[in-house]
């Protein structure tokens, strides 16, 4: 049982580089435009939602069909039959053996793909605050707020806990169970709140608040489009990616190139994207650099 009856949580964000060029307005579009993202937000998480949801569909049925297939192979081979060493069946009897178990292979691994692609569709929304989200900011906010509560309360204890205050603690709403807790010792002698808990709660406590400062950076980006050798350039603030646009499809160098560089193709943005934060900044800077210098070799 947790004195605090809250744990502190983890959160982790990365920066997105400072503003360039004219600044875009930040909650100066009106109800209406953010009504729309939040609309376009809900909307891709139910598109992602149903993706996975499709492809545990499709691994669970190819996991049924393969696991027919083993079963189909060895039907003719009567149970418990052993492989006749030296008889002129022993070749054929290994043969289907193992074809057998190739399939049984396959329907097992697509088994735990269908369960992975289930969890991931079950975890769509609940997996932390996404930048993406109009509302990441107010969301960080009120999480910010309930550890820096929880930060206080644990001071308080541990106060109390130093002048043996137990009335103190009830005063302060602590149940008897959670009082005599926080006066067991651990396993170095110590009582109270462990320190680490405060540091690491502190810690995450300006996480957040950074993580806050570079989301508000962001939105006062202006969008980006810039013309390379043979691919264009985005970045677009409002959708929180960047990315690069080719005529065609590019060749299997650039390709790889891409994907070295963590880019994935997005048939709904027709580009190779990343999320628009410092990595994908730098990330971008090395493959455009890369095609430039091919291009220009």
């Amino acid at each position: 049982m947790n004195p605090l009856n809250t744990a502190p949580t983890h959160d982790t964000g990365v920066p997105p580089v400072p503003p360039e060029g004219s600044p875009k307005s930040s909650g100066q579009d009106g109800t209406d435009s953010t009504e729309a993202r939040r609309a376009q937000f809900a909307s891709k998480a139910e598109a992602r939602k149903a993706r996975y949801e499709a492809r545990a569909a499709k691994m669970a049925a190819y996991s049924d069909a393969m696991m027919r297939e083993s079963n189909r192979i060895v039907e003719n081979i009567p149970f418990g039959q052993p492989i006749l060493v030296g008889h002129h069946s022993e070749r054929g009897h290994r043969a289907q053996i193992a074809r057998s178990h190739r399939a049984m292979d396959r329907s097992c691994k697509a088994a735990k793909l269908a369960e992975y692609y289930q969890r991931k569709a079950e975890g769509v929304g609940g997996a932390g605050i996404s930048s993406d989200d109009p509302d990441a900011i107010e969301q960080l906010r009120d999480k910010a707020r309930g550890l820096q509560e929880w930060q206080d309360r644990a001071k308080k204890i541990n106060a109390l806990v130093r002048k043996n205050d137990r009335a103190g603690m009830v005063a302060l709403g602590l149940t008897d169970a959670q009082i005599a807790e926080v006066f067991t010792p651990d396993y170095m002698g110590r009582v109270g709140i462990p320190a680490y808990s405060l540091q690491n709660n502190l810690a995450n406590i300006k996480r957040i608040e950074q993580r806050i400062h570079e989301i508000e950076k962001r939105q006062q980006r202006a969008d980006v489009e810039q013309a390379g050798a043979g691919y264009v350039y985005f970045e677009d603030v409002d959708d929180n990616r960047l990315g690069l646009r080719f005529p065609g499809k590019p060749d299997a160098p650039t390709r790889d190139l891409l994907k070295r560089h963590a880019f994935k193709w997005s048939p709904t943005r027709n580009a190779w994207v990343r999320h628009l934060n410092n990595a994908g900044i730098y990330a971008a800077q090395q493959v455009r650099k890369a095609l430039d210098a091919q291009a220009g070799a």
